[in-house]
């Protein structure tokens, strides 16, 4: 296994992002939640609730701050944002569109149950305790605290049969490279004694000479029936080489897939933190249930001196050519800035029809408002309004640094004296690209 300054080369485990399907109708009950009501039928994209037509989604916030949006009229919908932490009469009211009838969403199948995944290793035994149940969707990144990683101070190669004939391994050990590059890693898994259900797992931490520490984890596994899912979660500390910064990074992709129908679901997330108070977070997510599809972008920007920057676009379409969506944007600094958005349907014969709005804000309590759509409504009024946003994350660089304990009090290789880190300042560091969603995705409409 080859060491790199900042990579963990294994052969058995392909990092690469791909679109996968899974059978809703072979999953627990906590995989399609609102999916899995047999009276309500619904899409699922966020906790914020967009209601086209005869068709509701259901979309997951970013964070904690729920959004609900409550119709109180035919074309207006009222959208309060709460946060048990802060402020929880924080509200705007927004003008928006019903638009022509959507195609209802297939009805929601069986659950499979969970003892139909394969079992986990017995506790009798020395080997690992499996975590052969597949990932859940929306919910973000999870702490360093509930992956319970534990990487062994000696090399173990071990591997042994459990009471029922499943068999399970656990190997561990340490690279080395340049530049005071360190891997400390441990992998371990196992299969039923028929080897048509199995699981692997693999820890990691990685370190070198510059300060860069990192913690990660990837799983995978499938079962009996041909579902399969796999899920990645790492974060890292490193100071920025120009800015000389200390930066936080976490991130999480989780993807599952049927082995019988034309399903599955992936998700990319992504939060970066450094401690002037700059902060990023989004996520990248799409979902297949037979013949319909769903996808969901977002992100949120705050650049540590009160500028903020909020973003969502999300959209879906049939196999018989009916597509939706719902996207907004505000940018705020100092109690000024805007807010705009779209809603739109296309039918199958392409008739497309959308309604668009804005908002902006002066500062002084005064706030216009205008909009239109393609059946000749429109509007252009100001009105007098509190405006309301959030100029800082509700979880920032102190948090993040409060739930990282295990990834700082990572131990580097010892450095001999007189030896000092490489360090390249031959050119500035390129935006890193988080749009990394599976190729074959369309784009919004």
């Amino acid at each position: 296994m080859a060491a790199s300054s900042r990579g963990f080369s294994t052969t058995q485990f392909d990092f690469k992002l791909r679109v996968t399907r899974l059978n809703v109708a072979l999953l627990p009950n906590n995989y399609f939640p609102e999916l899995c009501r047999r009276k309500r039928r619904k899409m699922c994209f966020d906790a914020q609730r967009v209601r086209l037509g005869n068709l509701k989604f259901r979309c997951c916030c970013s964070d904690s701050v729920t959004p609900i949006r409550r119709t109180s009229g035919p074309d207006k919908i009222e959208e309060r944002r709460f946060d048990p932490k802060k402020n929880p009469h924080i509200h705007r009211v927004r003008t928006q569109a019903t638009p022509p009838a959507a195609m209802p969403f297939a009805s929601p199948l069986s659950i499979l149950k969970q003892e139909k995944f394969f079992p986990r290793c017995t506790p009798r035994n020395s080997g690992p305790q499996s975590r052969d149940t597949p990932p859940k969707r929306d919910t973000g990144i999870a702490n360093e605290k509930d992956w319970g990683i534990s990487l062994l101070n000696e090399n173990v190669k071990e591997s042994g049969t459990n009471e029922d004939g499943s068999t399970w391994y656990r190997e561990t050990g340490e690279e080395l490279g340049e530049n005071g590059y360190r891997c400390r890693w441990t992998r371990m898994g196992g299969q039923s004694h028929d080897g048509s259900s199995e699981w692997k797992e693999t820890w990691w931490e990685k370190s070198d000479w510059t300060g860069y520490k990192e913690l990660g984890v990837e799983k995978s596994g499938r079962n009996s029936e041909g579902d399969s899912w796999w899920e990645t979660w790492q974060e890292n500390l490193h100071q920025d080489e120009w800015s000389n910064i200390a930066r936080i990074e976490r991130s999480a992709q989780k993807q599952a897939k049927s082995g019988t129908e034309n399903a599955g679901w992936y998700e990319k997330w992504w939060e970066k933190y450094d401690a002037k108070g700059w902060t990023e977070k989004g996520a990248h997510k799409y979902g297949r249930l037979n013949e319909q599809s769903w996808w969901e972008k977002w992100g949120e920007h705050y650049d540590g001196r009160g500028s903020v920057l909020k973003w969502t676009d999300k959209w879906a379409e049939t196999e018989l050519g009916t597509k939706w969506g719902d996207k907004w944007e505000e940018r705020f600094f100092k109690g000024i800035g805007s807010r705009h958005g779209e809603t739109w349907h296309v039918s199958p014969s392409s008739e497309r029809w959308s309604r668009t709005w804005g908002e902006e804000h002066f500062g002084n309590g005064k706030v216009h408002k205008y909009g239109n759509s393609t059946t000749g409504e429109s509007w252009d009024i100001v009105v007098d309004e509190e405006t309301y946003y959030e100029a800082e994350p509700h979880y920032g660089w102190a948090d993040v640094v409060g739930d990282s304990s295990q990834l700082l009090s990572i131990e580097p290789r010892e450095r001999p004296p007189g030896v000092f880190p490489n360090l390249d300042f031959s050119s500035p560091p390129s935006p890193q690209a988080d749009d990394d969603s599976p190729d074959d995705l369309p784009s919004s409409q």
